[in-house]
């Protein structure tokens, strides 16, 4: 076993128990999400609440490399929000 690993038991219900350790490592807390990927017999586990912050993180580089500020983004959306009350006659849904 590598330093980075650790052994778990699948319990009869198929459930294991992270270690505190990787958990920390991770930051993984009790009820988050976790996404998982079996990739040529490998069994990946990743945080969901850090694929959101990766996606994120990436669209915000995409932002910046195209010179666009987030002030610039928001008035733009605030513009296409008015526009879209406007077609549906003043009506929120």
């Amino acid at each position: 076993m590598s330093p980075e690993s650790s052994d778990v038991v699948v319990r009869p219900k198929r459930q294991v128990t992270i270690p505190r350790d990787i958990c920390d490592q991770l930051g993984i807390e009790p009820g988050d999400v976790l996404e998982l990927v079996v990739e040529e017999c490998v069994l990946k586990a990743m945080p969901r609440k850090r694929i959101a912050l990766d996606a994120l993180s990436e669209i915000q580089e995409t932002f910046q490399r195209c010179g666009i500020s987030e002030e610039e983004l928001q008035k733009e959306a605030r513009k296409a929000r008015q526009e879209i009350t406007r077609e549906r006659g003043g009506k929120k849904k």
